[in-house]
């Protein structure tokens, strides 16, 4: 579903990726670790178009998407949480997922149509299975964090996306809260037959629900392998588990 093969991206001269390698198969739950500053969030953000890369090519079922723009890469199928949450605090949670849906289907509020009529059964089905349901008439700002992290993933979900790009989606929660949101995570990707690409530093959460781990250390992938193959690599061990 996506390649990334050779990419880089500097910044001055700070080269913030450099060589980046990926593949992400349909259906997978594929995990981006590495240190800080090792340039995940740097490719995540190539990979859904906020960057253009220096060099390298990404491709998405197929098409070269470098050089498309953020919205035209979230048309083709590519949804994306962010490290820092990033919602619309003053609407409700039913109005911040309505909104993606609603986008996602090309609708537009007209004098026969109003918005608040629209979408109003796949809107309440996001969330249902994110467990949000029963907020929906809360405003998005009242939420708790890991709410509010929980509905920046249903906007995402609002796009009808294929391939779902997380950044960090458990930053700033406890680790009973991360675990029970990776929970979350794995079963919307076996329900809806989602693909997903996620960073996330809890190695345990990782190592347990990943079905493929690439490992970026000083911009660059070092490997990308099954989970045991992971842990048992000397070079990833030095790079970066071993700092732990």
């Amino acid at each position: 579903m996506l390649k990334v093969e050779g990419v880089e991206k500097s910044f001055g001269e700070f080269m913030a990726v450099n060589g980046a390698d990926l593949t992400v198969g349909k259906g997978e739950l594929v995990a981006v670790i590495g240190p800080n500053g090792a340039g995940k969030t740097t490719l995540f953000n190539l990979i859904t178009g906020q960057l253009k890369p220096d060099r390298g090519r990404i491709v998405f079922r197929g098409e070269e998407i470098a050089s498309i723009p953020p919205y035209e890469i979230c048309k083709r199928g590519i949804a994306r949480s962010f490290q820092i949450v990033n919602i619309f605090p003053r609407l409700t949670v039913f109005g911040n997922v309505q909104v993606a849906v609603i986008s996602q289907q090309r609708k537009s509020n007209t004098l026969f149509h109003p918005a608040q009529g629209m979408a109003v059964e796949e809107t309440n089905r996001i969330l249902e299975s994110l467990g949000l349901i029963d907020k929906a008439w809360n405003t998005a700002g009242s939420l708790s964090h890991g709410d509010q992290r929980i509905l920046e993933i249903a906007i995402a979900l609002g796009n009808d996306p294929k391939l779902l790009v997380l950044d960090e989606p458990t930053a700033g929660m406890s680790p009973e809260e991360t675990s029970a949101t990776m929970g979350l995570i794995k079963g919307l990707a076996q329900e809806r037959g989602l693909t997903i690409l996620f960073c996330e530093h809890d190695m345990d959460v990782v190592f347990r629900i990943a079905r493929s781990i690439m490992v970026m250390h000083q911009g660059r992938t070092l490997i990308q392998g099954k989970p045991q193959q992971v842990r048992e690599n000397e070079e990833v061990m030095r790079a970066y588990l071993g700092e732990e």
